[in-house]
């Protein structure tokens, strides 16, 4: 039992398909690591003692709100800062900064761009 990670075995053709649509499962066997909601796939060999090479090496305990001994220093910071925000207040900094990147980016690049060509 660990507080910290999870294997499973999750049946894609049956009760699992909606958890396997949600982490875009396209083939089966597929074998997923990271952290909940931000799965990778991995793509190395399946053989045990590469499996548990890269157990050893990669996989472990990640920086997050309720890990914040991993977290490096800055990254630590900005995790207690967010910590102390109401969850309006959270939602709230994801709406700008989504409308920041689906709105706002685009314009910089195009004034990028053009300061560019300009300076040819």
């Amino acid at each position: 039992d660990s507080k910290t990670a999870l294997i499973a075995d999750v049946d894609c053709t049956g009760d699992g398909k909606p958890l396997c649509d949600q982490n875009k499962v396209k083939g089966y066997p597929t074998i997923l690591y990271g952290e909940y909601g931000n799965l990778d796939v991995y793509q190395g060999d399946r053989a045990y003692d590469a499996l548990k090479q890269f157990a050893a090496e990669k996989l472990g305990p990640i920086c997050g709100p309720g890990t914040l001994d991993y977290c490096d220093a800055e990254t630590r910071a900005k995790m207690e800062r967010f910590l102390k925000m109401s969850l309006s207040k959270l939602e709230g900094k994801i709406t700008r900064i989504v409308k920041d990147y689906e709105v706002e980016l685009p314009k910089i690049r195009k004034v990028v761009k053009w300061q560019k060509e300009k300076a040819l």
